[in-house]
């Protein structure tokens, strides 16, 4: 019996939510034409089937929903039918009609929620392997490899079940299981787990498992049993029906009972029919899905915007969430006063060949800081190790320290580095020019300029607990985590360790898990509200995902949350104002003082009330957060692309104010002239800011003087930049001067420091300002 059940709900729930409301609307319509065409009866033949249209699938959810012990505002829908038919007020029944089956129709398109699709996390799961056997190398079927066999990951390949790499180095990106975005390196009897990437050349795999019990499958199953717990979407309307239906039964019987007329009882029932229950909530939803949308927000349904709005806990990864989930360059230490430039353009040159994911970054930041590069020539490359060539005739290796020197390198020298690069959470990749070990670059993944601004606004908008919750090292997560003010860290997490920490967290509160890679989805779906950062991030990610932002702005996150609290603050404004005024004409009828049919008109009155009021989720706040639009987001756009050239200058002033102040006077006159130019190139960016920039933020904040704190950092600025040409001017003048040295090195320091926090300051609290993809590469760490 079970299986004909559900097939009459599925019919019946298509015709409720698809066909019904344009049937019972095409029906009033056509019984009006008939009355006024005089042919009454008619008329009250066509609105009695409209009113019977309605009943039948109403009664069958009251039925539905008794059997789940659940009574909603379905029943005075039903009993209003139901008495219209009994007292012959037709024309009433058919307006009840089409507004409950509008009012289905609009709630079906709001709180429908998204069902999970896993289709896009099956899609990146390995299918073949090339098993080694008597024969040769055989393609296969994945679901064929057996632990023991072994097996041959060429490049490029998902590594089709965990295993042990029999011949080492393997370089596998396992950002599909950590969401960590660098390479690893994996030495011979090592691990390789399912659904990583091989980024490197082949290697042997000795498989320790089948496919069905791999890391990959491991990720597929969570999602899949995280998405099959999560409760389903509780009707607004439902919850307050609990108390306004028992309220319009004992009115109604009341009226009958003093009046002995049912015809009263009917009308109060007509007013009474829950249409503002039934409209408001599901309109002010769809509002607000709507604005979301035009944030470049996707929620996926009225549900995942209402649980939203409940949130007070927030989840979130670090790689590709509160960074940019890839390396960048950000600092070239060099070895016995070379060149940094010359040490970075000889690498960006022979990496220009590469595939690596390290060997773009070091090519774009190369072209960020303008150097020229050339094409190498006899270049070759060994997986784990890095790649080696001619650049202008000149040999140079870049790579490991091994690789890229011919055994000359400092010991002392490559122990500070590497100290420098794991305080700063950063990755090396050593340089060696002519077989010597010229330099170092350093680099990392940067925090998304508008991360501090967002974790700002999310306090604001009500989230009490913010937890980072990474794959990522804890020396490399926690100051991460305290720079955008987490509450706490959870790191080194596998895929099902994170499902267990939102798990742990969603006993205690209303949780939000925001994350960008394959990964994350588990725990996304077993998150009260899971929210995926989809413009780079996996496709599988915001699949499981109830909220996908598709444009490359974490900001968009805490706008979604206040869009979510205002939409829900309007619905249950708009309910409760439909309830009340439905109340007031539900004493009227009990008086005798509204037949059926005026009720009928009253109560359409009263939801278009409610109507106009869930309507207001559409548009903005008196709360909302301050914008830059038109020629001023353009201008951002430009002083943008001003910061991202000025970046690396700013980063090379302590390797200039040592040139500056150094023996070789080529290197005087060379530094000497960077600065000069610099600085000019300084005093006109910060110029263009306080003429244009500012006086746009000002109007876009409000206030008296939103600005002045950062025009003061100018001010500063300047200072320094006359102090560092007064101590040029007395280093030309008398070069043996002892304390002048020193002192031009330190205030060019100190400009640098004011620079960095400055330019910082302005990305984050006034480039965000824009609707424009500002620097997202950013430049704090």
């Amino acid at each position: 019996m079970e299986a004909p059940r559900r097939t009459v709900s599925r019919v019946l729930w298509d015709l409720r939510h698809d066909a019904l409301p344009v049937l019972t609307l095409g029906g009033l319509i056509a019984g009006g034409v008939a009355w006024f065409a005089g042919a009454r009866g008619a008329a009250d033949v066509v609105w009695t089937v409209v009113t019977a249209v309605a009943l039948i699938p109403a009664v069958w959810a009251v039925v539905e929903g008794l059997r789940r012990r659940s009574i909603g505002s379905d029943v005075i829908a039903v009993l209003a039918l139901a008495g219209t038919l009994a007292t012959a007020e037709y024309l009433a029944g058919a307006v009840i009609g089409v507004m409950l089956t509008g009012g289905q129709a609009l709630e079906s398109r709001a709180g429908r929620r998204a069902q999970r699709d896993l289709g896009a996390l099956l899609s990146l799961a390995p299918r073949v392997a090339h098993r080694e056997d008597a024969g040769g190398v055989t393609t296969v079927d994945v679901a064929e490899v057996r632990p023991g066999d072994r097996l041959q990951v060429r490049a490029g390949e998902v590594v089709p079940v965990d295993g042990r790499i029999e011949a080492g180095p393997a370089v596998l990106d396992e950002s599909t299981l950590t969401g960590e975005p660098l390479p690893v390196e994996r030495h011979t009897g090592e691990e390789a787990r399912g659904g990583t990437v091989n980024a490197g050349g082949p290697f042997p795999l000795r498989a320790t498992t089948d496919a069905s019990s791999s890391a990959y499958a491991g990720v597929v199953k969570l999602a899949r049993e995280a998405a099959a717990e999560t409760s389903p979407f509780v009707r607004l309307a439902d919850r307050y029906a609990g108390l306004f239906l028992p309220l319009t039964l004992v009115l109604a019987g009341v009226a009958w009972a003093v009046s002995r007329d049912p015809v009263r009882a009917v009308a109060v029932l007509v007013v009474a029919t829950p249409c503002p229950l039934i409209l408001a909530a599901p309109i002010a939803y769809v509002s607000g899905l709507s604005r979301c949308a035009r944030r470049g927000v996707v929620v996926k349904g009225g549900g995942a915007l209402e649980r939203l709005a409940r949130a007070r806990v927030l989840l979130f990864d670090k790689t590709g969430t509160v960074t940019t989930g890839r390396p960048e360059l950000f600092d070239v230490v060099t070895r016995d006063g070379v060149d940094a430039g010359e040490v970075l353009a000889a690498a960006a040159s022979l990496d220009q060949v590469s595939p690596h994911v390290l060997a773009t970054a070091i090519v774009r930041g190369a072209r960020d800081r303008e150097l020229p590069l050339v094409l190498p020539t006899e270049v070759a490359e060994k997986a784990g190790q890095g790649v080696r060539g001619l650049v202008g005739g000149r040999p140079v290796a870049v790579g490991k320290a091994g690789w890229a020197d011919a055994g000359d390198a400092d010991a002392a020298w490559l122990d500070r580095v590497r100290s420098r690069a794991a305080a700063r959470g950063a990755i090396t990749v050593f340089v060696g020019i002519d077989g010597r070990l010229a330099g170092t670059l350093l680099l990392r993944d940067r925090i998304r300029p508008d991360a501090a601004r967002t974790f700002q606004m999310l306090r604001h908008t009500g989230i009490d607990r913010t937890v980072m919750v990474t794959g990522d090292r804890e020396a490399v997560a926690r100051p991460i985590a305290d720079l955008v003010g987490a509450d706490e860290v959870h790191a080194d997490q596998t895929p099902a360790e994170k499902v267990a920490v939102v798990r742990a967290e969603s006993e205690h509160a209303a949780t939000v898990m925001a994350g960008d890679g394959v990964n994350d989805a588990p725990a996304l779906a077993s998150a009260g509200v899971g929210v995926a950062l989809g413009a780079r991030g996996a496709t599988a990610s915001s699949e499981a995902a109830d909220v996908v932002i598709t444009v490359d702005r974490l900001e968009r996150l805490a706008e979604s949350l206040a869009i979510a609290r205002r939409t829900q603050r309007i619905a249950r404004q708009s309910v409760l104002g439909g309830m009340g005024l439905s109340l007031a004409a539900m004493v009227v009828a009990a008086f005798g003082l509204l037949t059926p049919a005026i009720g009928a008109v009253t109560q359409e009155v009263i939801d278009l009330a409610a109507i106009l009021g869930a309507l207001r989720a559409l548009g903005p706040g008196r709360d909302r957060w301050p914008r830059l639009h038109g020629d001023d987001a353009d201008l951002v756009r430009d002083l943008d692309q001003e910061h991202r050239g000025l970046w690396p200058r700013i980063d090379a002033l302590p390797a200039l104010a040592d040139a500056l102040t150094g023996p070789d006077a080529a290197a005087r006159e060379a530094a000497d002239a960077e600065l000069t130019s610099f600085l000019h190139d300084l005093a006109e960016h910060e110029g263009r800011d306080e003429r244009l920039l500012y006086p746009a933020v000002a109007s876009a904040l409000g206030g008296s003087d939103p600005t002045g704190a950062m025009s003061r950092a100018h001010a500063e600025i300047a200072d320094l930049s006359r102090r560092i040409d007064l101590l040029r001017k007395e280093l030309r003048e008398d070069p043996g001067r002892a304390d002048t040295p020193a002192e031009l090195r330190r205030v060019i320091g100190d400009l640098a420091a004011v620079l960095r926090l400055h330019f910082t300051q302005e990305e984050e609290h006034y480039f965000v300002l824009a609707d424009i993809p500002s620097h997202s590469e950013g430049h704090t760490a």
